[in-house]
């Protein structure tokens, strides 16, 4: 027999209020109902019924295989836009927003693949930073030992998702003034990293860059400095490597018959995700350039093209040009011009853009 309906922002029992949407979500009151409302359930509200309702029978084998797969492809469908919101809550700087997004796609998952999967990892750690930036530490803490929990238990858990952990941890460790453990922990997230990517891998980056920040904060500025050095070049070697790879899809896409039924040749282009991280990194670092004692001309030029080749793909062609013009403007002061070929190949892309629109 079910107990008395739980909040579903807060787990209390006895939750009078009920969505009138979906009809099966419960809250203690208004303020959460409207809390979670903003977060994620108006994104989800008409995929839970599908979800959570029991299902109808099947008479046959293949209609139950379909059945369940078609289950499957709804439950996945709920997961992943919680999971999107949560994200992109986190990116905005408002942590406390996507808390219950997190805690939908953590709950959606552990019904889906029970609560020792491996893929759970990604959404404690989200969990961890979103507590973390909303000032609940112990909750953080909470989170960061389940994902711990999880990889103890998982022999084959891969490099990628260890890095990840460590990552996380560093943060928190961040966050907690621990800056030798943090150190710790990010170097392993470095080592790991590169054992699952390589050495020139923007996976690599986010450790470079958390380590650099501690250092820059201890005045330790050679340590600093070598290590942003390292993230911006890592990008901007990976985001050449991108718009060369969005050049040539584009072209073998325009030189395709229109009757072909297969795309061959076309290569994956950058993900939101790559993109916002990048953005994030790149774009704190050239505050830190501009506004630093010392001028950096050439990474500060570096950092620019970066940008504007991230909004570039990021089909935000303003930005881009904008950027893009002030790295141009910023290369005619070196010593070595070599990047303005590069430079203004992408302000000729972006133009180009500007031209069909028009």
């Amino acid at each position: 027999m079910a107990g008395p309906p739980r909040c579903e922002l807060c787990g209390a029992r006895g939750a009078p209020l009920r969505c009138p949407g979906c009809r099966l979500t419960y809250y203690c009151d208004v303020s959460h109902q409207k809390t979670d409302w903003n977060s994620v359930h108006s994104k989800i509200c008409h995929l839970l019924s599908p979800v959570l309702k029991p299902q109808r029978c099947f008479h046959s084998a293949k209609d139950r295989k379909e059945g369940k797969e078609e289950l499957l492809r709804k439950q996945e469908s709920l997961v992943a836009v919680a999971m999107s919101r949560a994200q992109c809550f986190v990116w905005a700087g408002q942590p406390l927003e996507a808390i219950p997004a997190a805690l939908q796609a953590l709950r959606s998952s552990s019904r889906l693949l029970g609560p020792a999967s491996l893929r759970l990892l990604p959404i404690y750690l989200l969990l961890a930073e979103a507590c973390t930036g909303a000032g609940r530490p112990r909750q953080a803490a909470k989170y960061l030992s389940q994902a711990q929990w999880i990889v103890l238990q998982s022999p084959d858990c891969s490099a990628a998702l260890q890095s990840k952990l460590h990552q996380g941890l560093g943060l928190f460790s961040i966050a907690e003034g621990n800056m030798d453990q943090a150190l710790y922990h990010l170097a392993n997230d470095v080592y790991l990293a590169t054992a699952e990517f390589g050495l020139n891998s923007i996976e690599v980056s986010g450790g470079y860059f958390h380590m650099a920040n501690i250092f820059f904060h201890q005045n330790k500025m050679d340590a600093a400095n070598s290590l942003y050095t390292e993230v911006s070049s890592l990008w901007h070697a990976w985001l050449l490597s991108s718009l060369h790879g969005h050049q040539r899809a584009l072209q073998a896409q325009a030189e395709a018959s229109p009757f072909s039924e297969e795309e061959e040749g076309t290569e994956e282009g950058t993900t939101e995700a790559q993109r916002e991280r990048g953005a994030r990194m790149l774009s704190a670092l050239l505050e830190l350039r501009e506004q630093g004692p010392l001028q950096h001309l050439g990474e500060t030029t570096q950092i620019l093209h970066s940008l504007a080749i991230i909004h570039y793909l990021g089909q935000d062609y303003a930005k881009a040009q904008e950027l893009g013009m002030k790295a141009f403007d910023l290369a005619k002061q070196l010593p070595q011009q070599d990047s303005l070929e590069t430079i203004g190949h992408l302000l000729e892309l972006i133009n180009a853009q500007f031209s069909q629109t028009t």
